[in-house]
């Protein structure tokens, strides 16, 4: 019920975020129940069956991909200041942003639902002239058991997630950390190692001497104050934080993509093997050939991180000015933020450029499933670097609204975003056109 409550009263950009979830989980959720009437459809080819599901692993993952984005840029469940005191602690507040995700994702699932059984005519008749009813297998009953096991998996998935991601964590340095720490009262975090009496303090702030007793010393001499501690200077709100340290991906990605490509380079040279039927009309292949193609994606997932710091560094290199040395610096803080999902979209563009220069010209179109899978792949990580680009956004208000107090123009500010864009692009769009040459050469010639 407080999960319903805080859905109903958020910001109406937040509720289009959380609508944009439920249509993405609609898209999923109606691939896997035509999965299933092809499978009805089709009793005697299992297998054509099993790799249909296979392809459905993508956007299942582009849409818990986007889920998990959205529940972190949520600030119905952001950590304030006094929610431990009425019970929501950490604990309490990822067990929300969970519920609030698996009920977007349950409502695009009976959506898919309704319109697939719209679609096979159980509900108002036959839509289209019965145009879809081959894979739909209209003329046999739904398994409803089977029906519901598929779209719950959407929502299952994506709650999973999200508490996995949001799970409270120590955030005390790491020269601090000593053992494990409990949750105090209303799931706060931690418990100080001494326990404190009722009377530890006395009333209107009185100190207690070494003793116990209150009052002054007993030789008669005034108690002297203690220091007041020297104030730590204050941070310049104005001038980016200093950067993190570099993200330790990158040489993993490269090695991962490296491994990826050479898997691809085997297989276009492997005389026989498994075949691999790809959607849409595109060129048949080893089946070696998506396995490299998957690792390629991770790798390029693993060094978004690690190009986007680097490129921040370029920026700031070779006498910057103030500008640069803004853009530069606000990329390197950001890299961990923006250079994943920004990996994500260049694996999959590198794949959509890759499928469509494979593409057999003398075959038939693409279907309107393959065409569906491709727009909520495409749609979910693109949305999720729009997404993670507003989180960063709000994360650096302070230093921005800093910088216009003194008298910066805003359109530095603007000119710093342009920049960095530019410079980001410069460097993600070559790996990509170049990543996606590579993956296309081993079906090029088949």
């Amino acid at each position: 019920m407080l999960a319903l409550r805080l859905t109903r009263g958020s910001h109406p950009a937040v509720q289009l975020r959380r609508l944009l979830v439920a249509v993405a989980s609609a898209g999923t959720g109606f691939l896997l129940l035509c999965t299933l009437g092809y499978a009805m459809g089709h009793p005697d080819s299992p297998a054509a069956a099993a790799l249909r599901l296979a392809w459905c692993a993508t956007p299942i993952a582009a849409t818990v991909y986007f889920a998990v984005a959205v529940a972190r840029t949520d600030p119905a469940t952001k950590p304030r200041p006094g929610l431990s005191a009425i019970g929501l602690g950490p604990g309490r507040l990822m067990a929300i942003s969970a519920t609030t995700t698996a009920l977007a994702c349950t409502l695009g699932s009976m959506l898919a639902l309704l319109f697939f059984l719209h679609l096979r005519g159980d509900l108002t008749g036959m839509p289209f002239d019965g145009a879809a009813a081959e894979f739909l297998a209209s003329n046999q009953p739904l398994p409803l058991p089977a029906a519901l096991t598929l779209l719950s998996l959407v929502p299952l998935i994506a709650s999973l997630a999200v508490a996995l991601v949001l799970r409270p964590r120590d955030i005390r340095p790491a020269s601090e950390k000593g053992p494990a720490r409990s949750y105090g009262r209303f799931g706060a975090y931690g418990r100080s190692g001494a326990q404190e009496t009722f009377g530890t303090y006395g009333r209107f702030g009185a100190r207690l001497r070494g003793d116990g007793r209150r009052g002054a010393p007993e030789d008669g001499t005034a108690e002297q104050p203690e220091p007041a501690p020297v104030p730590a200077p204050a941070a310049d709100p104005s001038r980016p934080a200093a950067p993190r340290e570099a993200p330790r991906g990158l040489p993993w990605g490269v090695a991962v993509l490296a491994a990826g490509l050479a898997v691809e380079a085997y297989a276009s040279r492997a005389k026989d093997g498994g075949g691999l039927s790809l959607p849409g009309g595109i060129a048949d292949g080893p089946a070696s050939v998506l396995v490299g193609w998957v690792l390629t994606a991770i790798g390029l997932a693993l060094a978004g991180p690690g190009l986007t710091h680097l490129c921040g560094r370029l920026l700031q290199s070779v006498s910057p000015g103030a500008l640069r040395l803004l853009a530069g610096r606000v990329l390197m803080e950001e890299a961990t933020r923006i250079g994943r999902p920004l990996g994500v979209v260049c694996a999959v563009a590198s794949g959509g450029f890759a499928m469509t220069a494979l593409y057999d010209a003398d075959a038939p179109s693409f279907g309107p499933l393959t065409t569906l899978g491709g727009l909520l792949v495409t749609g979910c990580t693109v949305a999720t670097l729009l997404t993670a680009a507003l989180e960063a956004k709000h994360a650096r208000a302070d230093t921005t609204a800093a910088l216009l107090r003194l008298g910066a123009p805003a359109t530095m500010l603007r000119s710093a975003a342009a920049l960095r864009a530019g410079a980001l692009l410069a460097l993600f769009l070559p790996l990509t056109l170049f990543v996606a040459e590579l993956a296309a050469l081993p079906l090029a010639g088949r």
